[in-house]
């Protein structure tokens, strides 16, 4: 009699679990396409500028729109909407990267393409900053599997949609695949409407959780300390393809695929490594610097994949380990603290890319992948002198 009760009492716990695995996936895949969108001018470059009547250099700026859009967004966009069901805001923000791919697909004109890029940034920034709290009321009490599967998202987008993305530029022409990603962009929305609970907001949130936030000097430290790792990556990972072609001129393509390899790997690795998350935090940064070097002074093609292996799985550690440190760092108030850490990543994105750029041009690929390891041992030593976040 007992173990039928038993049985009986774990299957509504079996049934939540699987629900909150099902809705962690249809917000995994609003990542993966989300950032797909992001990268998509990447992928498509010369027959958009082309297209457009744009320089190369010019078209590159659909990338940076999003970051500057996102950096501005991600801690005010709270603040704005601080009682909206977080489901309704993650759904709508997809539709909204949705009408922004469609936009695009139907240019006229650079300035329409650049306009939608900015939305973009909107979308992408607001869906970061709710999606890791909206996850975890998903899956109550696991922190680390919603962050690692969200990174994994991103890391599919990197392996998968990125590299379809050219080819399917070649073949059909770059405004079919900003179509194509708008309509799947609807499909991930209509997946989330029918899969996701309802998250309320939070009773704090909006202007007063954010200045709460903002005076906990813990956070704010690892904040810069997270400005300084991704900025390690993105001043140098816009010419990952130059220090490619320095030593193996042939093989862009696979060693790409093998960065993106290391990213998933990075991201199981972070989920493994987050219970001891003050020896991740310092320890992601510093590989990173580590495989810059390596990279950027490799000397034959098993050196060169060995620095972009460890290149990418650090850095795929990195959004792991840092939602988890800030989400510790900001018990009470995670949602804005998310809001700050997209930022730190958006900022970092936008000047490394700038200063990157006068680095190749004024001292080389090699000496730029350097000034990237710099920036990631100073975020290592960062974290290893804080204290740990969940103390």
């Amino acid at each position: 009699m007992t173990s039928t009760r038993e049985s009986s009492d774990t299957r509504p716990a079996r049934s939540r679990a699987r629900s909150g695995l099902v809705s962690l996936l249809a917000l995994d895949l609003g990542i993966c396409l989300l950032v797909a969108s992001e990268f998509l001018p990447a992928s498509v470059l010369p027959r958009m500028a082309a297209d457009l009547g744009v320089s190369e250099g010019t078209a590159g700026l659909a990338v940076a729109a999003t970051a500057i859009a996102g950096a501005v967004t991600a801690p005010s966009i709270a603040m704005v909407l601080p009682r909206a069901d977080r489901r309704l805001v993650l759904i709508g923000l997809l539709a909204v990267a949705a009408v922004s791919d469609l936009a695009v697909a139907l240019a006229p004109s650079f300035a329409i393409v650049l306009l939608s890029r900015l939305i973009l940034g909107i979308a992408i920034a607001g869906y970061w900053s709710f999606a890791f709290g909206a996850g975890v009321e998903a899956l109550p009490g696991r922190e680390r599997l919603v962050s690692t599967s969200l990174s994994v998202g991103v890391s599919v987008a990197t392996i998968v949609a990125v590299p379809l993305a050219s080819i399917g530029a070649d073949t059909a022409g770059w405004r079919v695949v900003f179509g194509a990603a708008a309509a799947l962009t609807v499909l991930s929305l209509l997946f989330l409407v029918v899969v996701f609970p309802a998250v309320p907001a939070h009773p704090a949130a909006g202007l007063a959780m954010m200045r709460s936030a903002l005076r906990n000097p813990l956070l704010i430290a690892g904040l810069v300390m997270i400005v300084f790792a991704a900025l390690g990556n993105f001043v140098a990972y816009p010419y990952i393809r130059l220090a490619i072609m320095r030593v193996a001129p042939d093989g862009s393509a696979w060693l790409l695929l093998v960065w993106g390899l290391g990213g998933l790997v990075g991201n199981v690795a972070a989920g493994a490594l987050s219970s001891r998350l003050r020896i991740a935090s310092a320890a992601a940064p510093l590989l990173l610097s580590a495989g810059l070097a390596v990279t950027g002074y490799a000397v034959g093609v098993p050196m060169l994949a060995a620095g972009v292996i460890v290149w990418g799985l650090a850095f795929s550690m990195m959004p792991v380990v840092t939602q988890l440190w800030v989400a510790g760092a900001e018990r009470e108030h995670t949602e804005s603290a998310m809001g700050l850490q997209v930022t730190a990543f958006q900022t970092a994105i936008t000047i490394g890319s700038a200063v990157g750029g006068l680095f190749v041009d004024g001292h080389g690929v090699a000496a730029t992948l350097v000034l990237g390891a710099v920036c990631a041992v100073v975020s290592g030593i960062g974290f290893a002198v804080l204290r740990n976040p969940g103390a």
